[in-house]
């Protein structure tokens, strides 16, 4: 932890001197490049791309190709390494404005779509804090994944191998596979993954009940030693440009997780009548296959930039999961043995149309609108069998089996109208109208069933304000929905042991939020500071089941939740070192008179970054990744503090066909999720462990035979792209 602060410290000073050197080195360029301006047609220079720009209307931009972030084994681990974003429990959230919606080349996914996206194909990632409102009403902050674009007519293509070693969880391979052709205005894309190996996550558990009545103290310790049988993605893609400002594309795309493995459970239960101790072993048998098809259809409308988008896009998961359980229990210095089976069916399919006009009257003026319709439909079956190991006949346990279905229509309609106010200010204003209808149904603790129909209205706002080339500014406000994840209704089981279950809401309310933002940017020095309320917020907690000592893990939604936060950001180059640097604090205070939790202190979280580039002309580049997210303590429970170090050293081969990576990641093993809550009169403690100590070589080789052509084609992908800005 001295050396993570360390680094960041010096950093930090060494960015402060590099500015007049940067801006030094800018002007000598500026006037080299005067002066021969009757000279040369075209003057190139090489310099470092940099990793993060700021835009002065509060969203960065940050470049993953020929960067560590391109080393990533997965689009979740490449986000874990991005400023300001945090990814840790299946959950990607933005400082200080919370969770993140994932849009890929400006069209909205879910996190099964997201997991799929090969790392090799992305070029860049927006992260968006003040989403108008032509993105979904779902986004309290918007992360764009750009995919890499072909502008060259012939053959692109690479393939890379990863061999990743950790002593906390094994090893695994990562194979990657990539392909691109381009022959006038037809292009044929497609790709393939595959990862091969062990993986592991570890959490660590204490439930105490103090009042000495009903005195309990559970020691939990469950440890997924998984396998990755078959975890592979795949897609193909085919576009065609009927001229230079219209063109047609198809996509097919998935992604393949055959999981096995084992979890193993310990629990050490001690109450008034004594000890007792219950182990649990799972053999995992899980498979997922998600399937995606685009059809998407983007014009130029006139000469000024005007644009029309049309698009539809079908979904569909299929997941089975057949767990055998083999559970021991030491009551009462009795030795008992069962046998258990968890079969569970699962299947989403998700239609979803939409169509975007942009309007452009001027440089300044535009008018954006549109509307989108999405159809989701949802069934899983859960068959929970139990058995003796002498008989062996396995009889189905109701209270443990349930089926579920969930039916939902979402119509959406919106409007943004940007324009300037003299020479300086120029601002941008939308609403967004959705109409959410859902039935849900569940046999589980007794049949419910429900229909519900509601309408919302999400205004935001958005003030730019040019005072000169150096002071530049922005205000902002925004309101959001968030509903509940479709897993997250579903109160079908995830069994642990015998007293630690994990169980959907079907009675989650959305969560509605307003953020008010505005930012500084001058000399390059980025500045934000702002306010996020919600209304029932959705959390999680593990709350006293049927039984005495039993606890269910599930969702649920809170009061209400204030947030403050500020950041400082500043990026910059000298010569031959690239950096990227942040610092952030955010108060957070979360109330709730439901669950009855113990309310506690209210601290601040700082956290930390920074990403360096050292190129040594000629040799190798060198990559210094190091972040700290402090501890949190928001009203309800506190978390407490992790970080990471990683270091990469890149060299390439024959004329760059061949790069070779090796990176150490988290070099102290310090990304740990850790924290500590009351509620329902239990203490409770949690420590999860992750695979993100570890050792990668990464070799890439690129192969084609592609030539640049005069025929643009990124100057018309790019007009969906910027639907998403």
């Amino acid at each position: 932890m001295r050396f993570l602060v360390s680094v960041l410290f010096s950093i930090y000073c060494l960015f402060l001197y590099s500015t007049k050197a940067n801006a030094q080195t800018t002007q000598t360029i500026s006037d080299k490049v005067a002066n021969k301006n009757n000279e040369l047609n075209e003057v190139v220079i090489k310099k470092q791309t940099p990793l993060v720009k700021y835009s002065s209307n509060g969203t960065i931009e940050v470049n993953v190709a020929n960067t560590l972030l391109s080393t990533s084994s997965s689009v979740n681990e490449l986000l874990g390494r991005v400023p300001n974003v945090i990814f840790a429990e299946g959950q990607i959230s933005v400082l200080g404005k919370g969770e993140a919606i994932i849009y890929l080349n400006g069209i909205l996914i879910n996190y099964e779509r997201f997991a799929a996206i090969p790392v090799s194909q992305i070029s860049k990632i927006e992260v968006i804090s003040n989403p108008s409102s032509k993105y979904d009403a779902e986004g309290k902050a918007v992360v764009n994944i750009i995919t890499k674009k072909n502008i060259e007519n012939g053959i692109m293509g690479t393939a890379t191998q990863q061999v990743t070693v950790s002593e906390f969880a094994g090893t695994s391979t990562n194979t990657l596979l990539d392909f691109n052709y381009t022959k006038g205005k037809f292009s044929f894309i497609t790709n393939y993954g595959l990862q091969l190996g062990k993986g592991r996550e570890l959490l660590f558990t204490t439930r105490t009940r103090p009042n000495p009545d009903e005195f309990m103290r559970s020691e939990l310790t469950t440890d997924w030693k998984r396998q990755f049988n078959n975890h592979s993605n795949f897609g193909f893609g085919l576009q065609y440009a009927f001229s230079d400002k219209d063109y047609i594309s198809l996509a097919y795309s998935g992604n393949i997780e055959d999981l096995g493995g084992i979890v193993e459970s310990r629990n050490s239960i001690e109450d008034n009548a004594g000890t007792n101790f219950y182990a649990t072993d799972i053999a995992k048998n899980d498979v997922l296959l998600n399937q995606f098809i685009n059809l998407n259809y983007n014009v130029i409308t006139d000469t000024k930039g005007s644009s029309l988008f049309i698009g539809t896009q079908y979904s569909n998961y299929n997941g089975t999961v057949k767990d055998f359980i083999d559970e021991n229990s030491l009551v009462d210095e009795a030795n008992t043995e069962r046998y258990l089976k968890n079969n569970v069916v699962n299947g989403i399919n998700i239609i979803m149309a939409q169509a975007d006009y942009s309007k452009k009257n001027n440089e300044n003026t535009k008018l954006e609108t549109g509307a989108k319709y999405s159809y989701a439909t949802i069934k899983s079956g859960t068959d929970f069998l139990i058995a003796s190991p002498e008989e062996m006949n396995f009889v189905l346990d109701d209270k443990l089996s349930s089926d579920f279905s969930y039916k939902e229509k979402i119509g959406a309609v919106y409007f943004n109208y940007g324009n300037s106010i003299g020479e300086k200010v120029n601002f941008s204003v939308g609403a967004r109208g959705e109409w959410t209808n859902y039935e849900l149904f569940t046999n589980a603790n007794g049949i419910q069933k429900f229909s519900k129909s509601y309408g919302n209205i999400f205004p935001n706002l958005l003030l730019n304000f040019d005072f000169s080339d150096d002071l530049k500014a922005h205000a902002s406000y925004v309101s959001t929905i968030t509903r509940p994840r479709y897993q997250a209704l579903n109160p079908y089981v995830i069994y642990q042991d015998p007293f630690t279950t994990i169980e959907g809401n079907p009675n989650l309310l959305p969560e509605k939020v307003h953020a008010f933002e505005i930012g500084v940017m001058y000399r390059k020095f980025d500045f934000k500071i702002g306010y996020t309320y919600k209304t029932d917020p959705i959390g999680g907690a593990a709350l006293r089941g049927n039984t005495l000592n039993s606890y269910i893990l599930r969702s649920l939604n809170l009061e209400k939740e204030h947030t403050f936060f500020t950041s400082l950001s500043k990026s910059f180059t000298v010569k031959w070192w690239n950096s990227t640097n942040t610092v952030s604090m955010n108060l957070t205070k979360a109330v709730d008179n439901v669950y009855e939790y113990v309310s506690g202190p209210v601290k601040p979280q700082i956290y930390l970054y920074s990403n360096n580039t050292f190129s040594i002309p000629n040799l190798f580049k060198i990559q210094l990744l190091a972040w700290y997210l402090g501890d949190k303590s928001y009203g309800l429970r506190s978390d407490n503090s992790r970080s990471t170090v990683a270091l990469g050293i890149e060299r390439n081969f024959f004329k760059e066909a061949l790069k070779l990576n090796f990176t150490a990641n988290d070099i102290f093993h310090d990304f740990m999720v850790s924290g500590d809550y009351n509620v329902g009169q239990t203490q409770i403690y949690y420590h999860r462990t992750y695979t993100t100590n570890y050792f990668r070589f990464t070799a890439t080789y690129s192969f084609g035979n592609s030539k640049k052509t005069n025929y643009k084609k990124s100057e018309i992908e790019q007009t969906e792209n910027s639907r998403a800005r």
